[in-house]
């Protein structure tokens, strides 16, 4: 199970953070991400944490920007989030896998899926 939080209004340049915690699981075992939809748009993987100790994934809309971390915190990964731009607007939703090729290369039937949070950057 994933618990999300995080999110909300920001205007564009600022910042947030979401946060998401696996409950009941082997944190190790996972790698956990974040993927975001857009009304009337296709999801799309934002980033990818490695349980492994391998190198994180960004998509390049979000490269330079977001960053993708695990928190002292046990079995929880942090997206920061920075200089928001409007077209971030989006449901983002956070997941796991124990393969990092259904995350990142596949993006899809991914095992664990938390609560969508919302997040919206507007002026």
């Amino acid at each position: 199970q994933l618990q999300a939080s995080g999110g909300g209004l920001v205007q564009p340049g600022g910042s947030l953070r979401l946060s998401c915690a696996m409950v009941g699981r082997t944190f190790k075992t996972y790698h956990m991400g974040w993927f975001r939809q857009a009304p009337g748009k296709e999801r799309e993987l934002v980033a990818a944490w490695s349980g492994g100790g391998g190198s994180p994934f960004y998509g390049d809309y979000v490269k330079g920007r977001f960053s993708i971390s695990k928190d002292s915190a046990e079995n929880s990964v942090s997206l920061q989030m920075n200089n928001l731009k409007p077209e971030d607007t989006a449901v983002y939703y956070c997941v796991a896998d124990p393969l990092w090729h259904t995350m990142v290369v596949r993006q899809s039937g991914m095992e664990y899926w938390g609560n969508g949070t919302q997040v919206t950057v507007s002026s």
